[in-house]
């Protein structure tokens, strides 16, 4: 308050306008990672799409109808968005109790694939469990269930994360549930898994020296598993030299590599794909970055990838925010496999890698996966709903 000459002068009221400008800031600070949520839902979406042109022609040869598979993937898609928005109202807090229970679960459904009757196989590899026409793939929440127990294990005593003996009980949850994997067979996921493993020990702040002894160790299993299983060499040999074979093991990724030259700079065009007319296999699914390559070209698969950059760099960012351990590590390991498989897809899809099994996450046809997903990065759009919200309240 000030005074000129006898008459006092009092602060202007704020108008009207700014007023409700403050409390829609505000609202829309406390709403969280818009960008995040956008993309996630973005690439999902554009998930259906290519999924309708990457499988329409086989759905119709096999099913009668162009779009069976989009209306599976629809329906994930539907699923999965609910259960994303849902999640992201939980409390992280009541997570942690679930670490445990989680893991027993997984490896218990990783065990059911086993059972005569229960356990669905597909070209040689049994990794379903279903009754009827409902299917699930265990080893899709089984990467999650590892992530909650890690998360909580670490967030109860992070001294843990000190010694070699501290961290032995999250190594050898992840080694339970690449034995199981492996058994199906499934090589892809069991180095999803393995990288998960190590990432999380990583990420709990694990000394070098612990990083080291894992990851040498680790490393050598790779040529041992490959050896291990003749057709392993067989897909090792057509990566080498695929066209040795090129009616054989080198065929899926000689056509792979066909889509992507037809793609050049700009692509086809979309619904334009050649290599889907049954000479991609798979190409709805583990190689329908191929198809998208084709019909968009370089710049839409850059296009793509900057758009799985913004969900892998928001995520992280998420996590960094975080005003906890536990939320920070689970944050962390959800966006940590997010981007483990959707970098091993790529090089797969692209010949840098052997060819072997892997969906691109939130693309892929697959409803377990594309649920899963969706739902771990509701849990991810929740913590930075927290995080704004208290950040909100800091700065009122």
């Amino acid at each position: 308050m000030t005074r000129s000459g006898n008459k006092q002068t009092r602060p202007a009221k704020p108008s009207r306008a700014r007023s409700a400008g403050k409390r829609l800031d505000g609202h829309l600070r406390g709403a969280g990672d818009l960008v995040f949520l956008g993309a996630v839902i973005l690439l999902a979406v554009w998930g259906l799409v290519f999924v309708y042109s990457a499988s329409s022609y086989n759905a119709e040869v096999q099913f009668h109808d162009s779009f069976y598979f989009f209306k599976k993937q629809l329906i994930g898609f539907v699923l999965g968005l609910c259960g994303m928005i849902a999640i992201s109202f939980l409390d992280c807090d009541r997570l942690k109790k679930f670490g445990l229970p989680a893991l027993l679960l997984s490896l218990v459904l990783l065990g059911l694939v086993f059972v005569p009757g229960v356990g669905k196989s597909s070209y040689g590899a049994t990794r379903w469990i279903g009754f009827g026409s409902f299917t699930i793939q265990p080893s899709e929440l089984a990467k999650y269930g590892f992530v909650l127990f890690a998360a909580g294990y670490f967030a109860k005593d992070p001294a843990r994360m000190r010694t070699f003996k501290g961290v032995l009980p999250v190594l050898l949850a992840g080694l339970s549930i690449c034995a199981l994997v492996i058994l199906e067979p499934n090589m892809s996921v069991t180095m999803c898994i393995a990288a998960l493993t190590l990432g999380m020990i990583f990420l709990s702040g694990a000394s070098w020296k612990t990083i080291f002894a894992l990851a040498v160790p680790a490393l050598l299993a790779v040529p041992a598993l490959i050896f291990a299983e003749p057709y392993r060499l067989k897909r090792l040999s057509a990566f080498l030299d695929p066209w040795a074979s090129p009616k054989d093991e080198g065929y899926q990724l000689i056509q792979s590599l066909y889509a992507l030259a037809n793609g050049d700079l700009f692509g086809t065009g979309l619904f334009r794909s050649r290599q889907k007319y049954r000479f991609l296999t798979f190409s709805e699914s583990d190689f329908i970055l191929s198809v998208i390559a084709e019909e968009t070209g370089f710049f839409g698969v850059v296009l793509l990838f900057g758009l799985i950059g913004v969900i892998v760099w928001r995520g992280f960012r998420i996590a960094k925010r975080s005003d906890n351990f536990y939320e920070y590590m689970l944050v962390s390991g959800i966006i940590f496999s997010f981007a483990v498989q959707a970098c091993l897809n790529a090089l797969v899809v692209s010949g840098c890698i052997p060819p072997t099994g892997l969906p691109l996450p939130l693309v892929s046809a697959g409803n377990t996966s594309l649920i899963v997903t969706m739902c771990g990065m509701g849990i991810v759009y929740g913590v930075s709903r927290h995080n704004a919200r208290r950040e909100n309240h800091t700065m009122q």
